[in-house]
């Protein structure tokens, strides 16, 4: 192994750029007693389901543990982002996880602002390394990281945070999204040379692979198709051993719905399956948004599956296909975990019936008007101190609870107003809310859903300022 230099975090965040603060360290609201979305009670009844990856022979369990977002811990600063990690927390869901047999962890570098690899590192090596999968990024992001020298660095950095010397599954960080700085106007193809063919990274990537230190090299897709179907016509010269897509029972049929530029689901996995190339699959709640659904559409689920949670229908579409390796979750809350472990342990698949139900729900659920945010936080920080993310969340939550309405005509007008507009100011500063939006499109491009953030954002404010106006 060539030697490795490590550099500190001061400088590791600097070639981070965007890319570390971009997914700020989240603390979930923890599910409440009475609300129809909430967790199942039910108890975990077998063994967790197992899927074989072709190439390396893993048992890798269905559900894998995602780490872009972990528990914190407040702290008396009142400095943006002084929250830290809980590594207690962290510590008790991993020992929880592993007992129950999850196995793959997927981290990044530029997770929790910079942190999660590090969490992880001190959780997981409390373990015997051969009782766990380890899934991290080479996330060079920003134009800074692009060079050799300074990917190279964040490669080994992470081997260093991870406690580790070798990784299971080594993934190309966001392909298909393009110029993250966007100063060159650079499309997602020449963003993918930028930065990994043009300075010999994918080169270099390979040879560890065949030295060991990487078990499985694949790739995380967002954006482009185009780069997406290139990738896989390398696949003969490469091998790829898996690829990381988003799929779930909306995007599966309808993501060029939500938004033109997106990729239906079934075309991504149909396309490695043809390959023989394993899945694993992110955004199976849709950032939460599947899981939060419209009280009439929580009561056809439960009318079906009573005690099952609105989230595990999610999980079990994703499951059900056999090419999935693993489905990656991100489990704040021990009740996530529980919820998750007893809707994986063991898999009950869809059966047909189910799969149309679920379509007919995906339908209903593109009626409701919600921006297509998965709470990524890859559009973070707004260089004006916007909080993209929580404004979409809250308008999306005030849409599925049937408080955004057409006008003072509306009988619960009063009712909706009072909760869109309180709702707003308690979950957004107003220094940080949607009227401050100058439109300058810096977001645009680090978006994975490739969501047109400045109109999205022009259309919350203008319909928030109306009920300001019409009392």
């Amino acid at each position: 192994m060539s030697k490795i230099k490590y550099i500190n975090r001061r400088d590791f965040l600097k070639f981070l750029g965007a890319g570390a603060t971009a997914v700020a360290t989240s603390c979930i609201t923890p599910p409440k007693k009475n609300n129809p979305n909430a967790v199942s009670n039910r108890e975990i009844t077998g063994e967790m389901t197992y899927r074989t990856n072709p190439s390396t022979g893993d048992k890798v369990s269905l559900l894998g543990y995602g780490c872009m977002r972990l528990p914190t811990v407040s702290t008396d600063s009142v400095r943006e982002g002084a929250d830290e990690i809980n590594q207690e927390a962290v510590n008790r869901l991993v020992d929880y996880a592993i007992e129950h047999g999850v196995n793959l962890f997927d981290t990044s570098p530029a997770y929790c602002k910079g942190l999660s690899e590090r969490a992880m590192g001190i959780a997981l090596s409390r373990h015997p390394r051969e009782s766990y999968f380890l899934s991290t990024k080479l996330s060079n992001f920003s134009k800074i990281t692009w060079s050799r020298e300074n990917s190279l660095q964040m490669y080994h950095n992470s081997f260093k945070e991870l406690q580790t010397d070798y990784i299971d599954y080594m993934l190309l960080h966001g392909i298909g999204i393009y110029d993250a700085d966007d100063s060159d106007g650079l499309d997602a193809m020449a963003t993918y040379r930028a930065r990994y063919v043009d300075n010999g990274v994918l080169d270099f990537l390979l040879e560890e692979r065949n030295a060991g230190r990487i078990r499985n090299l694949g790739f995380s897709y967002h954006g482009d198709v185009k780069v997406f179907d290139y990738l896989l016509s390398l696949h003969d010269e490469i091998k790829w051993n898996f690829a990381l897509i988003q799929l779930n029972y909306v995007d599966w049929k309808h993501a060029k719905e939500v938004n033109e530029k997106n990729t239906n689901a079934e075309y991504l996995y149909g396309e490695l399956r043809k390959r023989g190339i394993p899945a694993m699959v992110m955004e199976p709640l849709l950032g939460g948004r599947l899981a939060a659904l419209n009280g009439g559409l929580v009561t056809k689920m439960k009318q079906r599956r009573p005690e099952d949670s609105v989230a595990s229908w999610a999980f079990r579409f994703a499951g059900t296909h056999e090419e999935v390796l693993t489905v990656l979750s991100g489990m704040t809350y021990m009740e996530h975990l529980h919820d998750n472990l007893v809707t994986y342990s063991p898999l009950q698949p869809l059966s047909d019936d189910e799969f149309a139900f679920l379509e007919d729900m995906a339908q209903l659920i593109l009626k409701f008007p919600t921006v297509p945010c998965t709470n990524c936080k890859y559009c973070m920080p707004c260089p004006y101190g916007i909080d993209i993310p929580s404004i979409f969340t809250h308008y999306n939550k005030c849409v599925n609870d049937g408080n955004v309405v057409n006008g003072k005509d509306d009988s619960e007008y009063a009712l909706a107003r009072r909760a869109f507009l309180i709702g707003y100011d308690r979950t957004v500063p107003k220094l940080r809310q949607a009227d401050h939006c100058i439109c300058c499109g810096a977001c645009i491009s680090h978006c994975p859903q490739q969501i047109d953030i400045p109109t999205e954002l022009r259309k919350i404010n203008d319909y928030a300022e109306s009920l300001k106006r019409n009392p």
